[in-house]
């Protein structure tokens, strides 16, 4: 029990299966089909742990499976978290539940366009509240722990899953099914969420986050429209062209390796370029950067260091709110 004042925690609804009823009790697989959801209130019921550290406010701002999610609920999610910092400057955090096939994105839009240094924390779960061994239950009160954790402050957007603290920027879901799915790959977690119900970092990320980041999204309802086109053995241009042709201002290509490609799909991309397309390229191998090499740089190439293509298309995505000059481009994707 902590004793004194305890902290101010919001915690936003948003769906996925930490939310969804299956029809029984080892239903792993096919509880989304009748599309039927917890709240967020009722979610908080089956914890009521969480009121020994912290004093939760609940709001349920949309109630849908993960793979429904788009960039206007970003935007939403976004404009209602700094809504509740600007209305409430007492508030310690936000927690944020959420499916996990769109979890990293969610939460590294949110790591660029959240203008406030308290923790803001993201969880879903691997398998369903009504499910024999969820993991729901744990990842709530894990996410709520974390949000509420003064250690937790200006380390930008934060998943908690499986006990594990990660970055929004480096995490990724690296397996379908299994609980220990979200990995940040060669980078690491950042620390823990452990039974003791202590929240312990190691480490804290170093790219501009938060704050210190330029998009400012409370004004926007649409986000350019930017698209991956996805390398691999004798891919050719005709993805390349048929996203040039349908007037997308912004394509990420999901490059092999350090990111190049076939001559064909580069030849693409080129063409793409002169018709006046910002063209990031990244690798679709889960570690490692593209650099900056001769021939990106003499080719016009914007390169996503070692972001994800999911990633890279997020921040192309902002930086076009901002400007359409490649090397300021070039600039934010080394930052970010």
């Amino acid at each position: 029990m902590v004793s004194g004042k305890k902290p101010r925690v919001y915690v936003v609804g948003t769906g996925g299966s930490i939310s969804f009823i299956g029809d029984y009790r080892t239903d792993y697989v096919n509880y989304s089909y009748n599309n039927k959801h917890l709240t967020i209130q009722e979610m908080l019921e089956r914890v009521p742990e969480v009121n020994d550290f912290a004093d939760v406010v609940s709001e349920q701002l949309i109630n849908v499976g993960s793979t429904d999610v788009n960039p206007t609920h970003w935007l939403q999610l976004s404009q209602r978290i700094n809504q509740i910092f600007r209305d409430d400057p007492e508030a310690a955090g936000v927690a944020v539940t959420h499916g996990t096939a769109t979890l990293e994105e969610t939460a590294y839009f949110l790591n660029l366009t959240i203008k406030n240094s308290k923790p803001v924390v993201v969880t879903g779960a691997m398998r369903p509240p009504t499910g024999l061994g969820t993991d729901a239950d744990v990842n709530l009160i894990d996410c709520l722990r974390v949000a509420a954790a003064p250690d937790a402050a200006g380390r930008g957007v934060l998943t908690v899953l499986n006990n594990e603290i990660q970055a929004a920027r480096d995490v990724t879901k690296t397996n379908s099914y299994r609980l220990e799915t979200f990995r940040s790959n060669e980078l690491g977690l950042l620390g823990y969420a452990d039974a003791d119900e202590q929240v312990v970092f190691y480490r804290t990320p170093t790219r501009a986050h938060t704050l210190d980041a330029e998009f400012d999204v409370d004004s926007i309802t649409e986000l350019p429209r930017v698209d991956i086109a996805y390398a691999y053995a004798g891919a050719d241009d005709l993805v390349v062209n048929a996203l040039a042709d349908a007037g997308v201002p912004g394509i990420v290509a999901a490059g092999l390796g350090s990111g190049g490609s076939s001559p064909q799909y580069m030849k693409g991309l080129k063409a793409a370029m002169q018709r006046g397309v910002k063209v990031v390229v990244a690798t679709h191998t889960g570690n490692g950067r593209v650099i900056l090499s001769r021939r990106f740089k003499e080719e016009g190439y914007i390169v996503a260091d070692n972001l994800s293509p999911k990633k890279a298309r997020i921040l192309l995505m902002l930086a076009l709110t901002v400007t359409d000059d490649p090397g300021e481009i070039q600039r934010m994707m080394l930052t970010y």
